[in-house]
């Protein structure tokens, strides 16, 4: 009776005889899933997203590479120069996201896992989240750079001579006499190509584990 009631929770096991016979039915949607949560794991080592920043006494530009819990590159220089049109420092941003980035990915990854074991429609909820992280994090990186182009300090020294913006997250963005130029970096590449196979993973899980779905509705009617 327990062993039925977890079933109608996470679907229906697989009959020995059915993996045997069709044992690339199952194992497809589970390596793709795999692929992907490990995908996201390496993320967590590789930078998310660049941006270099032309400025006319900075030939060669300042970058900056942001990972999921901190920045990496010329941070200080690209503080010193937007501290004079009223810019709060770059690490102010996103604080709490980039104090439990790494716990919310590993947590992303045990959800796509378990989806692996869940055989029925709510694997897709349990995906749901890791398949939709590369669009919600560059959402958030959009919004903190509205957040500081929008709420400049009117102290500072080049107030008066740069209006409220809003920086690109992606392409170029021009603000005074200087330039800016952001692209995804390898981590969020990674996360795409993670969200790409959690998608085809649910393709292939639909159609595995649909008939026996079904099959167990029938015989709980």
């Amino acid at each position: 009776m327990m062993s039925s009631d977890i079933e109608r929770v996470i679907g229906p096991r697989i009959p020995p005889e059915e993996m045997k016979e069709h044992r690339s039915r199952y194992v497809i949607p589970t390596a793709l899933f795999a692929v992907a949560a490990i995908l996201l794991v390496v993320s967590i080592f590789l930078p998310w997203w660049q941006m270099t920043l032309n400025a006319p006494q900075y030939p060669k530009g300042l970058t900056v590479e942001a990972y999921i819990n901190h920045l990496e590159g010329d941070v200080a220089e690209i503080d010193g120069l937007n501290h004079y049109i009223g810019m709060r420092p770059l690490d102010e941003a996103a604080e709490l996201e980039k104090t439990f980035s790494i716990i919310g990915i590993i947590g992303l990854v045990m959800l796509i896992l378990a989806a692996v074991f869940v055989h029925n429609r709510w694997a897709a909820l349990l995906a749901l989240p890791a398949l939709l992280l590369p669009v919600l994090f560059i959402a958030d990186l959009q919004f903190w750079l509205a957040n500081f182009g929008q709420n400049l300090d009117p102290t500072a020294p080049l107030s008066s001579s740069v209006k409220p913006f809003v920086p690109p997250a992606l392409g170029k963005g021009v603000i005074a006499q200087f330039s800016t130029w952001a692209v995804p970096g390898p981590g969020l590449w990674l996360a795409v190509a993670a969200s790409l196979l959690i998608l085809i993973g649910l393709y292939f899980h639909r159609r595995a584990y649909k008939p026996l779905v079904d099959a167990q509705e029938e015989v709980a009617e």
